[in-house]
């Protein structure tokens, strides 16, 4: 923890924490420490440095979510129930990390308090990916071994994908998100990114409050389907070779791997019709902050949050019915499969300046990181991102997801091909 915290003062961990809890963090360190010389059994996270995403209430402190419109506003009464299951564990919540306004984009850019710079090159000051930019950044670089964050539409996958490391977007009502700021009730879902599988299905075990019973598998017992619409799209090269090489490998580890046209991913941009359910429901939370500080907030925000605004409820209805049924079509075409596998993004992190410069390349940027993780959400379903490029690559994102409720199966399935991409 005392490591943590002096790294964090470091030139590449600029950006990464909006606040941060030095002397709270030692004083649990130091009573993990003392409770493990006594000889006392503790939980896995005790005494390890844990960051929170700046979204998630605790108590005394007011949430600002990323932004300046909130300061000022009461402070919360208590901690969210998920960093109190974290505080229970005994693990040293080293501070809250830099997000996206909001939550609301998957470029990880926060005019107001600066953008985490991508550690995975030294050279070129790249995205982090977003929501969770400053969650990503401080696991990738060692200042914490997990992250708190929250997935509406990939701000978990996108950042772990980017970032090298691993994500997990679990069955959104496996956790409970009072105490978070919302974004889109509907999409919103709180999890965590790690280094490992088995370290995201730890820290799910306690956000969820009941961890997953996961059943290790071969994977020669799995049967694992790959989507032909819309989610190979546009790939770039870098990414196309990784997950094309990833693929091979869990061929040649037995995996029986099958394309599947999944026709129905191309209907979500029409059935979620614009503005979709981020920008509706985004606006009935802020639409006061808007009424009054609108000029406060990063543009680029509020212009999306302002999207949702003549939306009438009939619209907002029938945008409901038609995702349900949506879900259950889908439901039933791939019900035969332990998983879908495609890219979790279709590029590598790109250089930050030219996003900042230019509200052209930033959009489309945006929606095509949102692109393939955000049908997860609109599915209810679950989602794991794994690294799967080559050292000295820039990292690249391996997405393997299932239908709302399958977290356990899902789970041995990354977890057998987490192995099989590390041999």
């Amino acid at each position: 923890v005392a490591r943590a915290l002096d790294a964090a003062a470091r030139p590449e961990a600029a950006h990464v924490f909006t606040r941060t809890y030095a002397d709270a963090a030692l004083a649990s360190a130091r009573a993990a420490d003392a409770l493990a010389r006594a000889g006392v059994l503790q939980h896995p996270l005790a005494g390890l440095p844990v960051t929170i995403k700046d979204l998630y209430d605790v108590g005394g402190e007011t949430t600002l979510a990323g932004s300046v419109v909130c300061r000022g506003e009461p402070p919360a009464a208590c901690d969210a129930p998920t960093v109190a299951r974290v505080r229970a564990t005994g693990a040293a919540i080293t501070g809250r990390t830099n997000m996206t306004e909001f939550a609301f984009s998957g470029v990880g850019i926060n005019p107001h308090y600066g953008t985490p710079r991508n550690p995975a090159d030294p050279k070129v000051a790249r995205i982090p990916g977003g929501s969770s930019s400053g969650a990503a950044v401080s696991v990738a670089l060692g200042l914490a071994v997990a992250g708190l964050g929250s997935d509406t539409g990939g701000s978990i996958r996108i950042p772990a994908a980017l970032c090298g490391l691993v994500g997990f977007k679990n069955t959104q009502a496996r956790v409970p998100r009072t105490g978070l700021t919302e974004l889109s009730r509907t999409l919103d879902t709180a999890c965590a990114m790690t280094r490992s599988v088995a370290d995201c299905l730890l820290v799910d075990g306690v956000l969820s409050g009941q961890p997953l019973a996961v059943r290790p598998r071969p994977l020669s017992a799995m049967r694992l389907a790959i989507p032909q619409t819309l989610v190979l799209d546009g790939v770039e090269p870098a990414v196309a070779t990784a997950f094309s090489r990833a693929l091979t490998r869990l061929s040649a580890a037995g995996a029986q791997l099958v394309e599947i046209p999944l026709a129905a991913l191309a209907d979500i941009a029409r059935l979620n019709a614009p503005p979709g359910f981020a920008a509706i429901e985004a606006h009935a939370v802020h639409r006061d902050r808007m009424a009054r500080a609108r000029d406060a907030f990063d543009p680029r925000v509020a212009a999306r949050i302002a999207l949702g605004e003549p939306v009438p409820a009939t619209q907002y209805i029938a945008m409901h019915d038609h995702r349900a049924e949506w879900i259950a079509r889908v439901e039933a075409e791939v019900a035969g499969f332990d998983a879908l596998l495609m890219p979790t993004v279709p590029l590598v992190a790109p250089p930050t300046d030219p996003l900042l410069a230019s509200d052209e390349a930033f959009f489309k940027t945006n929606g095509l990181l949102l692109r393939n993780p955000s049908a997860i959400n609109y599915l209810d379903g679950c989602a794991f991102s794994l690294p799967c490029h080559a050292p000295g690559e820039l990292p690249v994102g391996l997405m393997c997801a299932s239908t709302r409720g399958d977290d356990a199966r899902l789970a041995a399935v990354a977890l057998a091909i987490e192995a099989a991409l590390a041999a």
